[in-house]
């Protein structure tokens, strides 16, 4: 994978499709790709094989380096409301424009232009919030709690078994930590 600073690395891009009320991951996948534009498709593919009993996928909440027209029109064909960052936003918005009302929607159908507009209303903005308290925690606590630094292995099929594993104790740590008593037994995905 090409890095910062000029050459190449042995690198992977590690993804994870993380459920916003349980905090389970239910997909991963890896690439060699430096950023994550070209990997929304591949996660999408990862929601549409989920078992129906787990329920459908209604929204997807990314981050702007998953921001491109092909994405959101990608979402909108799996029948998935996108939510994808256009680009980096200040974290403290002036308190005027926090408390403004929401304005109309575009006169238009472009599906971009009307997501831009989602994002900016109430609504948007607290939805796409979950985005930060969800899938950021999931990567953080594999890093620096579960201490998951680096791969063990080399070779892109051996790295995503692995990265399946590591996910996959995360879900089991986050199954008997969230849910002992209530007896619900949720699936646990991987590949």
């Amino acid at each position: 994978m090409p890095v910062s600073g000029g050459g190449f690395d042995q690198c992977v891009n590690a993804q994870a499709g993380v459920d916003t009320e349980t905090m389970l991951v239910l997909g991963t996948h890896l690439s060699q790709a430096p950023n994550g534009k070209q990997q929304l498709e591949p996660a999408l593919a990862k929601l549409m094989v989920l078992p129906a009993d787990l329920g459908q996928a209604t929204d997807l909440l990314a981050d702007t380096g998953y921001f491109s027209r092909t994405n959101v029109e990608a979402c909108l064909q799996q029948g998935i409301e996108p939510w994808l960052a256009l680009k980096r936003e200040t974290h403290h918005r002036p308190m005027f424009k926090r408390f403004a009302p929401d304005t109309l929607p575009p006169a238009t159908g472009d599906p971009v232009e009307r997501m831009a507009h989602r994002l900016t209303t109430k609504t948007g903005r607290a939805l796409y919030g979950l985005r930060k308290q969800t899938v950021e925690p999931v990567f953080g606590i594999i890093k620096h709690i579960m201490g998951f630094l680096r791969f063990s292995t080399r070779g892109l099929e051996k790295v995503s078994g692995e990265w399946m594993l590591v996910t996959l104790a995360w879900n089991v740590k986050r199954e008997t930590d969230e849910y002992p008593k209530d007896g619900v037994k949720r699936a646990l995905l991987g590949d």
